[in-house]
């Protein structure tokens, strides 16, 4: 492996990870012996602070992190504000919706009921804490399933699930619409609505 490759690999582990990580942890995901991995370290500080990077390699004892550079904090800060109180998308909403009246609920039910794939939307309400892993369905493949957190229930003013705001009149969509079509605005449509009378905000 030419050196250029070997030092991205080390630094897109340190991206990957997140979190202080030791050069031996670095230097088996790379598939190089921890001396060699501790000089590629070196090299990618040195290379970081010759440039004026934003992003700086902390070490703590034996353990390496990327970080951004201290004079940045107030620019990163507002960024993860903005980012933290950004309203939520139809997208979201649709999807939040869905884990809500029929938790706990798999990716695939909710892909299967919107015909879209909903996983970036399940990120970002995972992001914002308004829903969280509930462990793995007794299904086949055994899927991840999701549900509401006590954030969901802070930002609409629930007290539990049971408050959330009863569901259409089943039989009246049933008479008028197709099942998928009934289903889908059964689970949806009243946290929607919801939502669009107050920004859900974390």
């Amino acid at each position: 492996m030419i050196e250029e490759m070997v030092k991205g690999a080390v630094e897109a582990v340190l991206f990957a990870v997140g979190e202080p990580v030791s050069a031996e942890r670095i230097a088996d995901a790379v598939g190089i012996d921890t001396t060699r991995t501790l000089e590629i370290l070196t090299q990618l500080r040195e290379d970081l602070d010759e440039r004026h990077s934003g992003i700086c390699l902390l070490r703590f004892d034996d353990r390496y992190q990327l970080a951004t550079v201290p004079v940045h904090a107030d620019a990163v800060q507002k960024a993860l504000d903005l980012r933290r109180n950004a309203p939520l998308s139809q997208a979201a909403m649709e999807v939040l919706a869905l884990v809500a009246y029929n938790q706990p609920v798999s990716r695939s039910f909710i892909d299967q009921i919107r015909g879209v794939d909903s996983s970036s939307s399940l990120q970002t309400l995972m992001n914002k804490n308004l829903i969280s892993e509930a462990g793995r369905l007794d299904l086949p493949g055994r899927p991840i399933s999701f549900q509401t957190t006590d954030t969901f229930l802070r930002c609409f003013g629930l007290e539990s699930l049971a408050d959330l705001p009863p569901v259409y009149n089943e039989q009246v969509l049933e008479d008028s619409l197709q099942d998928g079509e009934a289903e889908m605005l059964l689970s949806v449509q009243p946290v929607v609505q919801g939502v669009r009378e107050g920004t859900v905000m974390d």
